[in-house]
C-alpha cells in the first residue's frame, strides 16, 4: 500500500522570518494552534480508521517545527509518541528550516520517534533566498541536509520554481545542488504570488516579472525526470488546489493539476523525439496505467501534434513496460 500521513497543521508561530513569497501568518491567524490534547485525540481517531498504520506517518507541517517554543513542541512530541512503534504508526515527520537544525535538536526529535525531517531549502543561490528574505543560506541547506542523513533520519527538501531574481540557470543548479544532496523525497513548489506578500507587491509594481508559465512546466517536468533516475520521490509537484490559493493568488504559476501537466510534457518530448520532424501521422503505444499521462491534460499533447501538423494516435498497452514505443511513422 502507499504511504499515507496523519497532517497536523501547525500554524506560522515558530518561523523567525516573513519570507517574501509567504501570507501564512494572515492565515494562521484566523486558526487555533492545536495543543496536545488535540493531537492525541486526531492519531486516536486515524489509528481506529487506517488500514495500514506501520505505512503511515504523523506529520507535522505548516511551520518551523523546531523552531516553535520548546514547551510547545515538547507537548506535541509527547502527545504523538504513545501512537509510535509497535502495531502503530510507523513514525513524526516534520518540516522546518535549513538553519534550525543541530545535534541537540535531532537528539530531541530522535527521542520521540521522528524518522523523517523535511527543510525548506527553496533555492540554493543565496541571492536569491536573500532576495526572497529566507534568512538563511545554501551552506545552511547542506550542513543541515548532511547531518540529518548522519544521524538516519530521511530527508526530504522542499525546492520553490521562479522565485524573485531567480532565473531559470539558477533553478536548474539549484535542482542540481538539490539532488547532489541525495535526499529521499523532495516537494517542488512552483512559486503562486499570493496577496498581502512583498512578492504580491513587486509583482503589481511591475518589478518581480515571473517566467512564463511554459517554462515553469518545462523545468519542472525535467526535474520530475531527473528525480525518477536518480531513486528520489516527489512527493509533492504544486500548491494543492484550495480556495485560499485561489482566490487570493495574483500570478506565477498555480495550477490545479500541475504535476499532470508535467507528467504530459515528459511524454510529449519522447513523443516528439520518435517521431521526428515532418511527420504526418504517428501511432505510439504506452503502457495502459500511463495512457492520460502520454495524451497530456485534457489531451493537450494530442493537440499540440495536431498543431505541428501531426495526427498523433495513442494506444494502450496492458503489457508494455517501455514509458513510449513507436508503432508507426509516415
Amino acid at each position: 500500500m502507499s504511504h499515507s500521513n496523519i497532517s497536523i497543521f501547525i500554524p506560522h508561530v515558530g518561523c523567525p522570518h516573513m519570507c517574501a513569497f509567504c501570507n501564512q501568518r494572515t492565515i494562521s491567524g484566523r486558526q487555533d494552534i492545536p495543543r496536545g490534547a488535540d493531537v492525541g485525540r486526531i492519531c486516536a481517531q486515524a489509528l481506529s480508521e487506517v488500514g495500514d498504520p506501520g505505512n503511515t506517518e504523523i506529520a507535522f507541517f505548516g511551520g518551523s517545527f523546531t523552531a516553535i517554543d520548546k514547551d510547545y513542541m515538547l507537548e506535541l512530541l509527547n502527545a504523538a509518541k504513545p501512537f509510535v512503534g509497535g502495531e502503530k504508526f510507523k513514525g513524526i515527520r516534520i518540516s522546518t528550516r535549513p538553519d534550525c537544525i543541530d545535534e541537540n535538536i535531532l537528539d530531541t526529535l530522535q527521542s520521540f520517534g521522528v524518522t523523517a525531517i523535511e527543510l525548506g531549502a527553496q533555492s540554493m543561490c543565496n541571492h536569491v533566498l536573500q532576495a526572497n528574505e529566507r534568512g538563511h543560506t545554501s551552506q545552511d541547506v547542506a550542513a543541515a541536509s548532511s547531518l540529518i542523513k548522519s544521524r538516519g533520519f530521511e530527508l526530504g527538501l522542499q525546492m520553490m520554481v521562479g522565485l524573485y531574481k531567480s532565473t531559470i540557470e539558477d533553478e536548474i543548479k539549484t535542482w542540481n545542488e538539490i539532488a547532489a544532496l541525495g535526499p529521499d523525497t523532495v516537494r517542488i513548489y512552483p512559486v503562486v504570488i499570493l496577496e498581502g506578500t512583498k512578492l504580491g507587491q513587486l509583482y503589481k509594481s511591475s518589478e518581480y516579472k515571473p517566467f512564463e508559465f511554459d517554462s515553469a512546466v518545462n523545468l519542472c517536468a525535467d526535474f520530475l525526470e531527473d528525480a525518477k533516475r536518480r531513486g528520489i520521490k516527489v512527493i509533492k509537484l504544486g500548491l494543492h488546489a484550495s480556495e485560499v490559493v485561489e482566490g487570493q493568488a495574483l500570478g506565477g504559476f498555480y495550477h490545479p493539476a500541475f504535476r499532470e501537466l508535467c507528467e504530459g510534457r515528459i511524454y510529449q518530448k519522447k513523443i516528439a523525439a520518435l517521431l521526428g520532424d515532418g511527420c504526418r501521422y504517428g501511432e505510439i503505444s504506452v503502457p495502459a496505467r500511463n495512457l492520460s499521462k502520454a495524451q497530456g491534460h485534457k489531451k493537450c499533447n494530442i493537440e499540440y501534434f495536431r498543431q505541428k501538423g501531426t495526427q498523433l494516435k495513442i494506444v494502450p498497452d496492458a503489457m508494455q513496460t517501455e514509458s513510449v514505443k513507436l508503432i508507426e511513422r509516415r
